[in-house]
């Protein structure tokens, strides 16, 4: 890991402005306090500032290597005041004779900087409490942005297994049925179960084909409706009878693939299974407000038998609209006296 006073534009130029205004703050006490001349007290400010400036950006350097060290926090303690000791002594001592070398004949200065050591030894100490807090304070933002970027990251991971297994439910559960049809018609109708094999085989392709991808425009999941409702019509016939009414604003809006698929099924389950008569399935799309609002609703006799099943459809896409948009307010289920409607909302703005 770089320097992060260094690593970023910004720190960088802040860290230059901070210790230009230290130098100008220092010049003016000095100056105006203690009546050094101009000069003098502007030399004074740059070589002890700019002499720590330097020695503060590479303490950065204790600190990584007390950090790879990984000390217990009393050694640690121990190595920084050492540390301290050390670098502050080399500081003020190399500050000092370098401006007592400069200024030897001054002799109003050199006892000024004789009586400033003490306050200098502060501020030394000032100065090195500032770097380590500041660099530890730094290496904990980075950490824990990086423990956010992981933790982000896995939670996408499983947010992306819990979908794909979600939607693999749904393609061997539609094609148990789809065989099961097959293997009646080889019997009562060999061509019909050919054509349902060719019309089965297109339908999983797309599934396939869109196996990775969580959106899909909803003239394209309309589009493979249609796939499937041609392979139900081949087992039911006439008594499946399927309508649409789509707003064409709402076709080019991306919604999660595959998920209208379970809701037709469901439909063709529960109604048009148990009829002799024809079932109207009826579906619907338009904007209303934030939303693309899709409603499924079909005839359906609450008195006949139902066909026994888990249930994987509906649990299905509730649980997929809740991973995808924290959310569980969005599909609703209405079963009347010979109507059953499921209504679906998918947000527009949304990260999907």
């Amino acid at each position: 890991m770089h320097n992060p006073i260094s690593k970023h534009r910004s720190y960088l130029l802040s860290f230059i402005m901070v210790w230009a205004v230290i130098i100008g703050i220092h010049t003016i006490i000095i100056n105006f306090f203690y009546d050094i001349p101009g000069i003098i007290s502007l030399t004074d400010a740059n070589v002890f500032n700019l002499l720590f400036a330097i020695i503060g950006y590479n303490l950065w350097f204790v600190v990584r290597f007390n950090l790879r060290e990984k000390q217990k926090t009393f050694d640690m303690i121990v190595s920084h005041l050492i540390t301290a000791v050390v670098i502050i002594a080399i500081w003020l001592l190399s500050s000092y004779f370098l401006m007592k070398n400069m200024y030897e004949d001054d002799t109003s200065y050199i006892q000024f900087l004789n009586d400033s050591l003490p306050w200098r030894v502060i501020s030394g100490i000032f100065y090195y409490l500032f770097f380590i807090m500041f660099y530890y304070v730094m290496l904990y933002y980075e950490d824990l942005q990086e423990k956010l970027r992981v933790e982000s990251e896995l939670q996408n991971l499983v947010k992306e297994a819990e979908l794909t297994a979600l939607k693999s439910q749904i393609n061997p559960h539609f094609l148990f049925n789809s065989l099961n049809s097959i293997s009646s018609l080889t019997i009562t109708n060999p061509d019909d179960a050919q054509v349902m094999v060719i019309r089965l085989s297109d339908f999983l392709r797309y599934s396939l084909s869109h196996d990775k991808n969580e959106k899909t425009s909803l003239a394209d999941e309309i589009n493979n409706l249609n796939r499937y409702l041609e392979i139900e019509k081949v087992r039911f016939g006439k008594r499946l009878n399927f309508v649409s009414h789509v707003s064409d604003d709402c076709l080019d809006l991306n919604i999660p693939n595959m998920i209208l698929q379970p809701l037709i099924e469901n439909s063709i389950k529960h109604g048009v299974y148990n009829s002799s008569e024809e079932v109207l399935v009826e579906l619907k799309c338009e904007l209303v407000g934030d939303y693309v609002q899709v409603e499924i609703k079909n005839d359906y006799d609450p008195e006949a038998v139902k066909k026994k099943g888990k249930g994987i459809g509906l649990s299905n896409i509730k649980k997929r609209l809740q991973l995808l948009y924290r959310r569980q307010d969005l599909l609703e289920i209405k079963a009347e006296k010979l109507t059953f409607t499921a209504k679906l909302r998918f947000p527009i703005k949304s990260d999907l």
